[in-house]
């Protein structure tokens, strides 16, 4: 088996490929997350305005206190939000980031396969039973590999259920709490 021009030049350009799908993977989840920030503080400022014009409005001192704890609630919803989008955001880049890294995986084993079927035939014989062994070898790699990705994500799935639960009820009782404390 040689290494031809051709082959060089096709593997730069699959090389090339992949660092400019994660360069562009990159800007784009730096680019969503800048406008949630963005989003979040011009929203942040207009609630802090309009609260703070309530505060100013407010004659009574129980009154403020009654409007403070009814301003815990919308803010730590507003918090929990927040970081629920940015936790979006990143799921997701990591999603796309799995899926070129599966592809590169699949290249990889197509190439290994392509050389070890390029080499059997000018191998002495006997040793298609080493080719094979090693083929079953990469099979074995690849299903390990599967059943890890299925079972990780399967993990992923239950801590995002059980956390959205959580925080919801968080949210929920820290709500109370300061109404009762109101």
């Amino acid at each position: 088996m040689y290494v031809t021009p051709e082959k060089i030049a096709a593997a730069n350009k699959a090389s090339l490929e992949t660092v400019s799908s994660f360069a562009s993977l990159s800007l784009s989840t730096v680019e969503r997350l800048v406008a949630l920030n963005l989003n979040t503080l011009r929203a942040g400022l207009t609630d802090t305005a309009s609260n703070l014009e309530a505060l100013l409005a407010v004659k009574d001192p129980k009154d403020a206190v009654s409007l403070v704890s009814g301003m815990v609630e919308p803010s730590l919803a507003s918090s929990v939000g927040y970081f629920r989008s940015a936790y979006g955001i990143l799921v997701d880049s990591g999603e796309e980031v799995s899926k070129i890294v599966d592809g590169q995986i699949a290249e990889l084993n197509k190439s290994v396969t392509i050389t070890l079927d390029e080499l059997s035939k000018s191998a002495p014989a006997g040793s298609d039973v080493a080719v094979a062994a090693v083929k079953q070898a990469i099979a074995a790699a690849n299903a390990t590999y599967d059943n890890v990705t299925k079972a990780t994500k399967k993990i992923v799935e239950i801590a995002e259920a059980n956390v959205t639960s959580t925080t919801g009820a968080a949210v929920k009782a820290v709500g109370k709490a300061a109404k009762k404390a109101a």
